[in-house]
């Protein structure tokens, strides 16, 4: 086994041992929360043709012109070339004919049209139909030349960059990509995440009965793995002992590997049919006679990267590499503990496979801090004018600090009253 390491270094190490997936071409509904993995480009100009911007007539030369045609957004262009005095009633978004010099809106338009009023209704009923029966009618007006009118490539020009590389791929990403011609973007895969949960003492809903306590990281970790650009699949929970660990773990590999569900009497129920990139176990990573994370990864293989870091709280935490090269991350039971070795091995393990890069801050530390002799501290702190501010409540045990904080300062061994670096929260 690996002796324990320094929290720096264990970070790294972290961070160096993910394996980024290839990017894939997936349809737009899949890539949500993906990050683009090469530019967005238009596969069409935007407009894709001059259109009209507003209701009205399109117009060659001056005025008075005769109506000659009508056109609908969506409808046939109109098939040949405007002449001086000449005009088509045209609709918002609709195809410009060729020789167009302006649009003339409805409101600043006057004269003779029939059926239309005194200057036609696009949407009006009449015997024409839809535009109200305004062909061969004669308007006038005054029109500024180019007024109105859109032209072809006005807002994004064909084969334009309109997004970079690991830009998330966001709702408006997805609508942005359609307008321009993309029906699949290629994109890093979000890493996926099973969540194993252990422990006979852990109860997931209600009061916990004397001797029980409820899972107080089973809740925070989906929300902490998609801040860091992944996805959790699955949360399975395991009584104490070897065996359901083993044949989680040993199938949760095979599964990996393409072998199929996981095998063995004691394998959970209901694995998902897609691989997982990373499994984290909650609990059964310290040293205890109920802990067995170390043990069972020794039976199956795995090469054992991080057994301990000189991290406080999080000192038990461990990462490991199954034999088919995906990793598993060992939590510490006590809740803060476990969200401080998350914040040192799984977040920067998802961040380097989903390209989401992390936040960099220092800050001077205001207030009483005791640095550990030989230890990392990771210090529940809130940011103000004057430097973080340490808010207590940081045992390993309780959640309390890191809920009212907003970052975790990092207080190295022997500090002295330097500037610390500043871990974001999720």
């Amino acid at each position: 086994m690996v002796e324990a390491i320094s929290w720096p270094a264990a970070r790294a190490l972290a961070a160096g041992a993910a394996c980024p997936s290839k990017p894939s071409s997936v349809p737009l509904r899949e890539a949500l929360g993906c990050r683009l993995a090469a530019p967005l480009r238009a596969l069409v100009a935007v407009p894709g043709v001059d259109v009209s911007a507003m209701d009205g007539y399109a117009v060659a030369g001056s005025g008075p012109w005769r109506v000659v045609a009508r056109v609908l957004a969506g409808g046939a262009p109109y098939g040949g070339a405007l002449r001086a005095g000449e005009a088509v009633e045209i609709a918002t978004g609709a195809p410009v004919p060729a020789g167009a010099e302006a649009v003339l809106p409805y409101e600043h338009a006057d004269g003779d049209v029939p059926g239309g009023g005194p200057a036609g209704d696009l949407h009006a009923g009449g015997a024409g139909g839809p535009l109200g029966g305004s062909v061969g009618g004669v308007i006038g007006g005054v029109v500024v030349p180019g007024r109105h009118i859109r032209r072809r490539g006005e807002d994004i020009a064909e084969g334009a960059v309109v997004l970079g590389t690991g830009t998330v791929v966001t709702p408006v990403t997805l609508g942005l990509a359609a307008a321009l011609g993309h029906d699949v973007l290629e994109v890093r895969p979000r890493p996926r995440v099973a969540v194993l949960v252990t422990g006979d003492e852990v109860v997931d809903a209600g009061l916990p009965a004397p001797g029980r306590v409820r899972d107080a990281i089973g809740p925070f970790l989906p929300g902490l793995v998609e801040w860091a650009g992944g996805r959790v699949t699955t949360t399975t929970r395991l009584p104490d002992g070897p065996a359901a660990l083993r044949a989680a773990l040993a199938g949760w590999a095979a599964h990996g590997a393409g072998g199929g569900s996981p095998a063995g009497a004691d394998a959970p129920s209901g694995w998902p049919e897609c691989r997982e990139d990373v499994v984290v176990v909650c609990g059964a990573s310290s040293k205890g006679p109920a802990d067995h994370l170390r043990a069972v990864l020794a039976e199956l293989g795995a090469d054992v990267l991080v057994d301990g870091v000189a991290v406080r709280p999080g000192h038990p935490q461990a990462l490991a590499r199954l034999t088919d090269g995906r990793l598993v991350v060992g939590l510490p039971g006590n809740p803060f503990a476990a969200l401080a070795a998350a914040l040192t091995l799984l977040a920067p393990i998802l961040r380097e496979l989903s390209g989401v890069p992390a936040a960099r801050e220092t800050s001077a530390l205001s207030g009483e801090v005791r640095p550990h002799p030989r230890d990392t501290r990771l210090v529940p702190v809130r940011r103000s004018g004057r430097g973080a501010v340490p808010v207590g409540h940081d045992r390993p045990g309780s959640l309390w600090g890191a809920a009212l904080a907003d970052a975790l300062a990092v207080v190295p061994p022997g500090w002295s009253g330097e500037q610390v670096e500043l871990i974001e929260l999720p």
